[in-house]
């Protein structure tokens, strides 16, 4: 009987890191950093405190994600 190996990788935003940055007009923004990616930003947020909700939530997502193992998923079989 072959043993299938399935190599566990984590969520691509697993080791994100993120900071809340001042945006135009007095709105926030949300720089979200990757290891080996440039740092992108989410924007806009009208307070700080809704920055960091979006940032709570994305963790959650990022973490129920990697738990349920749907990223990186192998749907084909050898024989």
């Amino acid at each position: 009987m072959k043993q299938k190996l399935m190599a566990q990788r984590n969520h691509p935003h697993a080791e994100a890191i993120y900071r809340v940055i001042p945006a135009t007009g007095g709105a926030f923004a949300v720089e979200v950093s990757i290891p080996g990616s440039y740092p992108t930003k989410v924007s806009p947020f009208s307070t700080e405190a809704d920055a960091e909700a979006w940032i709570a939530e994305h963790r959650r997502r990022v973490q129920s994600e990697k738990i349920s193992s749907r990223w990186f998923r192998s749907s084909s079989s050898s024989g």
